[in-house]
């Protein structure tokens, strides 16, 4: 069927809920999905003019036919979506393959054994512990070890580099034993190698307990070095479990999910806690889409629906369309009540946000093009609670005369750096006076009108007009107050939805917080790297506005010492400046040289080369 054809036949499904099957010219499943309305679902797909990203666009060329089948419910919906996925793996859904494989802890032979995390078997005449199917497991279990028993991660080989060079630093910081210095007896470092090979095995809970022990007989029999190696891994294992990280109670059993994008791909990331402690990592990457939203709905359902144990609660960085039919679905497969939300603030809401770092993190390593800009944009928008990065800001600044004029400046980030052939100056034309509120609400009111102009075709539409782009996020420099003023200016125009945000200074004008349209101030000096890109466009914006204060403010001083000469008015002032560009241009001219001035005749040139030099 044709493209045309399969958008006339979807015109017919009912708006009911259901699961739909797309085919390809061999009858193979390429695509399933679930739809709380089908007609509405699936006709988008061959509605002409529907933009869709390269994945969804890719699918609709392959397809052929779709069937579909009515559902009582959306819940039934979604879990026949889910049962179908499982069975018939289509090309173009979401296949959640991570790229874990198995992981071992490596326990190597020999007097002096080392301990180390192994993605692999090798024939190598080592020992192996596992296999474990999470290798974020493995090496949190690795370090744990090493750090509460104090064994060496260094390249050294023991005894033949005993004396050979100082201890390294983590001997400094009481974070290795120093077995490089000779000191350590062999036996004591076995000891402390099988307390960290048990403690992998078992876990700490009876670790104190035998540490204690051996600690009291080795003072007993006076052996005083073991007893104080045995003291100083007791402290390290009490300071290891301090520093873990307890989200509630022990008996916490959560999931955190967020997920990120670029243009080209999206990831989610996964922190699963156990016992109130986080247990293991997963990512999974999306290719050839960037829609967040997209990825989210079809990503829970699967993930979970799909054999994965569901936990008692799940934190999200936001909730799927379905997230009703999700949480019942989710119920049924724990046998429980399973809590499904979104943190608003707390522990939980900071766990979130590691999880989308890790995210972004994961999508910077899959792509070297995937750059520091992008990060920084992708995390602007986590912390303003924006819906995309924003590709285009716009930022505005207010710079204020001696005489009670004011001049505005604007300059523009574009994906994450300063776009200057973006940027424009203001001179306000209704405001009188010193008045922030006014002049703010008068420039963005003639920005939102040139847009609308560009989009009438009354002024150019394209990159020479910077006034014909949308963008993505406006930042004003001030608070509350300025911002109020900007959202009531836009009220109504074209740029009345675009996200707008204070950037707030201090007593000593450096910046100090974002405020938002309601006047809640945002943080950032926790996220250093937001942070420093806010201040750098604060301080850029301040700059330009001020620049442009002082160049009027410098010819409107030259003006006025040329409309002193006799015969000199406003507009041959303008003139001659226009043409010398300086007050000493005009002085060091000649005669004939200013008579090239337009509407300057010889008689006025003499009069103007005389008074100069009077």
């Amino acid at each position: 069927m044709t493209k045309p054809e399969l958008y006339k036949k979807a015109c017919m499904l009912p708006l009911l809920p259901g699961v739909y099957i797309i085919r390809d010219k061999a009858d193979e499943i390429i695509y399933i999905g679930k739809a709380k309305r089908l007609r509405t679902r699936v006709s988008q797909y061959f509605r002409e003019g529907v933009p869709h990203d390269a994945k969804v666009t890719q699918m609709i060329e392959h397809a052929f036919s779709f069937d579909v089948i009515v559902c009582q419910s959306e819940f039934e919906a979604l879990v026949l979506e889910a049962s179908q996925i499982k069975a018939h793996t289509p090309k173009y859904n979401i296949l959640l393959k991570d790229d874990k494989g198995y992981s071992y802890v490596k326990v190597t032979r020999g007097d002096w054994p080392r301990i180390s995390a192994a993605l692999q078997k090798d024939d190598d005449n080592a020992d192996y512990i596992g296999p474990f199917t999470s290798s974020f497991a493995v090496r949190e279990m690795v370090e744990t070890a090493q750090n509460c028993f104090l064994l060496p991660r260094c390249n050294r080989e023991f005894p033949r580099d005993f004396g050979k060079g100082r201890p390294c630093l983590n001997a400094h910081i009481g974070k290795c034993m120093a077995v490089c210095s000779g000191k350590v007896s062999c036996a004591a470092y076995n000891e402390a190698v099988q307390g960290a090979l048990q403690m992998i095995r078992h876990g700490k809970k009876d670790i104190l307990r035998q540490l204690h022990e051996k600690m009291q007989a080795a003072s007993d029999r006076l052996d005083f070095e073991t007893a104080a190696l045995l003291r100083d891994q007791i402290a390290a294992i009490e300071r290891v479990a301090a520093g873990q990280k307890v989200v509630m109670q022990d008996d916490t059993e959560m999931d955190v999910i967020a997920l990120a994008g670029t243009s080209r791909a999206v990831c989610a990331a996964v922190l699963r806690y156990r016992e109130g402690r986080l247990t293991d990592k997963r990512e999974f990457l999306f290719h050839d889409t960037a829609d967040i939203a997209a990825v989210r709905e079809e990503f829970l359902p699967q993930y979970y629906l799909g054999g994965e144990n569901v936990p008692k609660i799940i934190a999200v960085d936001a909730l799927p369309p379905d997230h009703e039919a999700l949480n019942q679905a989710l119920d049924e497969a724990r046998s429980s009540r399973v809590e499904l939300y979104v943190p608003q603030r707390g522990d939980v809401a900071k766990l979130v946000t590691m999880a989308y770092t890790n995210a972004v993190e994961r999508l910077g390593r899959e792509s070297g093009r995937y750059t520091r800009e992008e990060k920084l944009l992708e995390e602007a928008a986590q912390v303003l609670g924006l819906k995309a990065p924003p590709a285009l800001i716009e930022s505005y600044d207010i710079s204020n005369w001696g005489d009670g004029s004011s001049v505005c400046g604007m300059v523009v980030f574009k994906d994450g750096k300063p776009y200057r052939s973006g940027y424009r100056r203001f001179k306000m034309r209704e405001v009188a006076g010193t008045d922030d509120y006014a002049s703010l609400a008068e420039t963005l009111a003639r920005r939102a009108a040139e847009y609308e102009a560009a989009r009438r075709g009354d002024k150019p539409d394209g990159p020479a007009n910077q006034f014909a782009a949308l963008p993505d996020l406006l930042l004003i420099d001030g608070g509350r107050g300025q911002v109020g003023a900007v959202r009531a200016a836009l009220r109504g125009t074209a740029l009345e939805h675009v996200p707008t945000f204070g950037m707030v200074k201090d007593d000593h004008h450096r910046t100090r917080a974002i405020v938002d349209e309601d006047g809640r101030e945002i943080a950032i000096n926790r996220h250093r790297n937001i942070f420093t890109f806010v201040t750098a466009i604060q301080d850029e914006t301040h700059r330009f506005a001020n620049d442009y204060r002082k160049r009027l403010m410098r010819k409107k001083s030259y003006a006025a010492t040329l409309t002193a000469l006799p015969g000199v008015g406003e507009k041959t002032s303008a003139a001659l400046l226009a043409h010398f560009k300086t007050v000493a241009a005009v002085k060091a001219a000649s005669i004939s040289d200013l008579e090239e001035v337009k509407g300057i005749s010889h008689a006025k040139a003499e009069k103007i080369y005389n008074a100069l030099r009077a």
